[in-house]
């Protein structure tokens, strides 16, 4: 299955699949410098989707080919709907062009990085379940652990350069048990919360998409409801899972450094200082928040050299 899809301008799918990967050993979001490829779990099947961009950022197209799953117009549209989620194709940023081109600290920040869309998780629950792994680790340890969860209960998809998983569903993660969890590196706390999770929702005693109707407050406070859920884990599924771009998780430890070096500030910021330093920026928290995601990669050398300032962008 073939088909394209037009972003809302402007739009660069390399700066989107890094904020996506967060790191190169994620397994599950791969860039090989052209093309963009993860396998979803579509109508019960695993389906591979390799995306590539065409028109430079100003005008872009972005080529889908799918293969595996059922195919016709519901696949379409469920693959359609997934890549609208996880690369942020409808998003119209222009307010926040408008700000950070009048803004020279923010300009600095976000002007080379032009074209990039805040992702989001394909589904609430993937959201929950990356936030909670990464509880209280590094995102290197964090994403290794989702590997292994990946590798041991999602769909899996075989090419020619192997097999390549789908993130797991509730069905599939609700059906591991606790020993089956350990030996893969989570916590026994950390192994129940994620089977109960799991069971919840495939049970249907849990709808994690009706949160998406809440407004922050209530949505915070109905994430908070959930086991193994603490006030990092339901801002990162605000943000990641949500799209909730005028919040940045201020219990972060990482994005704070990142926010605190951006800022030129000598002293190191909590929870609350994080707030009043972005009071002007306020409701472009979130996009800050991606744009210092890649900035540090960026200095780490992850992006490709000139990635950032590479103006045509048909990558």
């Amino acid at each position: 299955m073939t088909f394209s899809i037009a972003p809302v301008p402007p739009f660069r799918l390399d700066l989107t699949a890094w904020t996506i990967r967060r790191r190169p050993e994620n397994l599950m979001d791969r860039w090989d410098g052209h093309s963009y490829r993860r396998v979803l779990a579509i109508q019960g099947n695993a389906v591979q989707v390799t995306v590539t961009q065409s028109g430079g950022k100003t005008a872009p197209r972005l080529h889908v080919v799918a293969t595996g799953g059922r195919g016709g117009a519901s696949g379409k549209a469920a693959v359609t709907a997934a890549l609208n989620r996880l690369l942020g194709t409808s998003i119209h940023l222009a307010s926040f062009y408008r700000a950070e081109a009048n803004d020279p600290h923010l300009h600095q920040l976000a002007g080379r990085f032009r074209g990039l869309k805040p992702p989001r998780f394909p589904t609430v629950f993937e959201a929950l379940v990356n936030g909670i792994a990464c509880q209280q680790l590094s995102l290197l340890v964090g994403i290794a652990l989702l590997n292994r969860l990946s590798e041991a209960c999602g769909l899996g998809f075989r090419d020619s350069s192997g097999i390549q998983y789908a993130f797991p569903r509730p069905e599939d993660l609700a059906r591991m048990k606790l020993l089956d969890l350990r030996p893969l590196g989570f916590s026994r706390n950390k192994s129940r919360a994620l089977i109960e999770l799991a069971s919840s929702v495939a049970e249907g005693r849990l709808d994690l998409e009706s949160v998406a109707a809440l407004e922050d407050g209530e949505a915070l406070k109905r994430l908070l409801e959930i086991q193994g859920v603490g006030r990092w884990t339901a801002e990162y599924v605000l943000l990641r899972g949500l799209g909730r771009t005028s919040l940045f998780p201020g219990d972060d430890v990482g994005a704070r450094n990142n926010l605190a070096r951006w800022l030129h500030l000598r002293k190191p910021l909590d929870y609350d200082r994080v707030g009043f330093v972005l009071g002007k920026w306020k409701q472009f928290a979130g996009l800050i928040y991606f744009h210092l995601l890649l900035s540090g990669l960026e200095a780490s050398g992850a992006l490709a050299p000139g990635a950032a300032h590479h103006a045509g962008a048909l990558i």
